[in-house]
Order: C-alpha cells, then structure tokens, then sequence
C-alpha cells in the first residue's frame, strides 16, 4: 500500500523560489498566444498583399478559424501528453510551434504564398497556442490549491490582455515595417517571451502545501478531496459533460456578440467605424479583467454559483438589449455590452478551478484539454447564429428603413441559450463518493 508523502512547505521547495513567479511564467505564455485575437487586424493588409483566392479559402479568416479549431483540437489530445511531460516541455513546445507559425506566415507573406500563410498560422500556430493555452493550467492549480481560481484567473486574463496590446502593437509595425517582416519579428519576440515563461514553469514536489496552509477535511462539497480522475474517467462522467455544454453555452453568447460588435454598434447607435473600433478595444479589457475578477470571487462563492450568476444576469441583459436600444441609451448599452464580456471572459478563467474541484486536480490539465472543444464548436455556433439571422432581418428590410431591430431574434436566441445555461448550472452535483477513483497521470 503506498504511504502518502510527507508535506514539505513552500520554503523547503528551493531557495529563492517563490510559487508567485509561477503565474508570472503562465502570464508571459498567455499573452503571447492570446495575441490570434488580434489577427482581424492583418486581414486586409493580407488580402492587399496576396493575389486573389478562391472564396472557400481567404487567407486571413480561413487562417484565423483553423488556429482557434486547432486550438480547442490540440489542446483535447494533447492534454495527457502535457501531463505526463510537464508545463516546462509543454510551454517549450508552445512557444517553438507559435514562434515558428508566425515566421512560416510571414515568409509566405514575404513570397506571396497563401498556403504558407494558413500553414504557418493555421495549422502551426493553432497548434502552439492549443498547447500554450493549457500548459500552465495544471500546475496552477497544485501550486495554489488554497486559491485556484485567481490562479488560473491571473494566467488566463493574460490571454485576454494580448489580444489587447496586440492589436495596438501590430498595426503599429505594420506601418513601420510592413505586414510580412512585421508576422516574421512577432514570431521570434513571442517565442523569446514564451521560452521565458516555459524556464519558470514546474511542478511542485510531491507532498508540497503553502505555508501555514493545511487541507480542510471539511471541505466544500463539490470539490474532490484526496483523489483525482484521469482523463478517460473524467469522460464518463455525467459531470464532465455538464461542464462541457456550460463552457460552450457561455462561449457561444459571447463571442456571438463579439463576432458583430462593430457593425451591431453602427447599426443600433450609427456610430461611426473608428468610434466602433474604440467600443471593440474597450471590450477587450472587461473581457481581460474579467477573467481576474469573476475566477477570484469563485474561490469564496463557489464555482457553480459564479456559473449560475453569468447566466442569470446574462440572461436579462440579452433580452434587454433590444429595449435600449430602441431607446437609445448608448450608456446602458456600452455598460450591458463591458459587463457581458467580464462575463465571457470570466467563463474560461473559472472553469480549470471548476474541473480541478470535480476530478482532482492531477489530471486536469488533460481534462481540460478536451473540455475546450466547446471552444471550438462555440467558435463556429456563436458567430453563425448572430450573423445569419441578423443578415436575414437586414435582407427583409425596406430600402432606407431603420436597422433598429435586426438583432432582436439572434439576441432573444441567445438569451434562451443562457437560460438553458442555468438549468444545466443548477444541476451540476459533486461525484458520487461510491465511484472508484484513480490517481494515474495517464489519461
């Protein structure tokens, strides 16, 4: 029977180690990757540069579709090969795929070369981010098993902030260095910042606690004590896909809107381009800050509860949009739209801490590997469920009529999405203390 390891505090890990630099490793390899957010910003000095395609394959959005489908894809199977290897390797890996992503595009920039582009970026780059983006999820959660979700909240909110810096940062180069050395420079900074990230990142030792921090026997309900489920136990569960039909329910509302921000703030409020560009930027940062603050509070009202608080609320401001806009409140609507994206933003930060509560959190960076998969689907649902039927009320319109109301339908249909959000909220329960659990790192 194997004995369990005795507890070594946070001064015995090493001298001069703090597990405070961990987040700081996790931040530098976020906000590399979550620079794709920023990608709209080379389209149209892409489609300038690159002779014409046909219409199913337009480098720009093509490319930025299949690095987010990689993304949720890569990370799904690559979660058990993460676990076992490490963050360091994991990050290593990360940082060297979206590094060299990046130069692949910019030399097919560079020689005109389209395939190289959705090659480089696409395929490439989707896959280091997938890789990136889970890497230092797991071993947050072990170094602060007294507060995972603003652990996991500070590493994430770094993957809303590059979106952010780089969308200023890109367009800035571009006018000085042009678009293809400008992909090919990016791809070596961001590597060079990502392998920084990578030689900060490790595990704890077996048997470590904070100091002065001792495991509650009396702990929480919902969160596991003393044991961890692999990856292919956790896919049995009921719970897992629970949680996965929550991440993809509150992804799809928010990106959805995200996907029309700049044409839904024209049309309702006849705001011009540049001053919708400022409403898209400003989103940005509530989606960054949200990721902090709303995974912070789960760590004392709960993770289920954080959930069913972004449905509720969500749900009244989805079926209020309509309303003020038609009002014209500009102000209830800018503060509706900031507080849905802290929301959003604040759905992928809390959801490790939600899996490590659920299943232990040995495994968990596997599990939530293949968890981001509604990533992937809600990428694609949320964009085609706004688009679509707002073109349609666009297409029914009387020449010169008011575009006032062509979001009601696909916003009241994301607002029956959310409710079902909180019913699924509600039902979520810990595991059963009969089931057999398992600690191997094996998924």
């Amino acid at each position: 029977m194997a004995t369990r390891p005795s507890r070594i505090t946070e001064t015995e890990v090493a001298a001069g180690f703090s597990r405070w630099l961990i987040p700081v490793g996790a931040v530098a390899v976020h906000i590399s990757i979550g620079s794709v957010y920023a990608w709209s910003t080379f389209n149209r000095p892409i489609q300038a540069l690159l002779p014409p395609n046909p219409w199913w394959f337009s480098p720009p959005y093509t490319t930025f579709t299949t690095a987010l489908v990689l993304l949720g894809l890569s990370a799904a199977f690559g979660g058990p090969w993460v676990e076992r290897r490490g963050p360091r390797v994991a990050a290593t890996a990360a940082a060297v795929l979206f590094g060299l992503g990046l130069v692949v595009s910019g030399l097919g920039l560079a020689l005109k070369q389209s395939l190289l582009v959705f090659l480089g970026m696409g395929v490439i780059g989707g896959m280091g981010c997938g890789f990136g983006y889970i890497a230092p999820v797991s071993i947050l959660v072990k170094w602060f098993p007294d507060r995972r979700g603003m652990a996991t909240g500070m590493a994430i909110m770094g993957f809303g902030g590059g979106a952010f810096l780089a969308g200023y940062l890109n367009v800035y180069f571009m006018n000085l260095f042009g678009v293809a050395r400008t992909v090919v420079a990016l791809g070596v900074v961001y590597f060079a910042i990502m392998m920084i990230g990578a030689r900060i990142l490790r595990r704890p030792p077996d048997g470590w606690t904070p100091e002065g921090w001792t495991p509650s026997i009396k702990a929480h309900r919902m969160i596991l004590v003393g044991h961890s489920l692999t990856r292919n136990d956790a896919l049995a569960t009921v719970q897992f896909y629970l949680l996965w039909a929550i991440l993809f329910i509150n992804v799809t509302a928010g990106i959805g809107i995200l996907a029309q921000a700049s044409p839904m703030t024209q049309d309702l409020f006849q705001k011009t381009p540049l001053e919708a560009a400022a409403v898209v930027s400003l989103i940005s940062l509530f989606n960054a800050a949200g990721r902090l603050f709303w995974a912070s509070s789960s760590d004392y009202i709960g993770r289920r509860n954080t959930y069913i608080v972004f449905f509720a609320v969500q749900v009244i401001l989805f079926l209020a949009i309509p309303a003020v806009a038609a009002r014209q409140e500009w102000l209830l609507f800018e503060s509706a739209l900031f507080l849905i994206f802290t929301m959003y933003g604040g759905g992928f930060s809390t959801i490790p801490a939600f899996l490590a509560d659920i299943f232990g959190a040995d495994n968990v960076g596997a599990i939530h590997g293949a968890l981001l998969t509604a990533w992937s689907a809600a990428a694609v649902a949320g964009p085609v469920i706004i688009t679509e039927l707002s073109n349609r009320a666009r297409a029914a319109l009387a020449p010169g009529a008011s575009r006032i109301h062509i979001y009601d339908t696909p916003v009241h249909v994301l607002a029956v999405l959310l409710a079902a959000g909180l019913v699924l909220a509600t039902l979520m329960r810990p595991l059963k203390k009969t089931r057999p659990l398992k600690t191997s790192h094996q998924g």
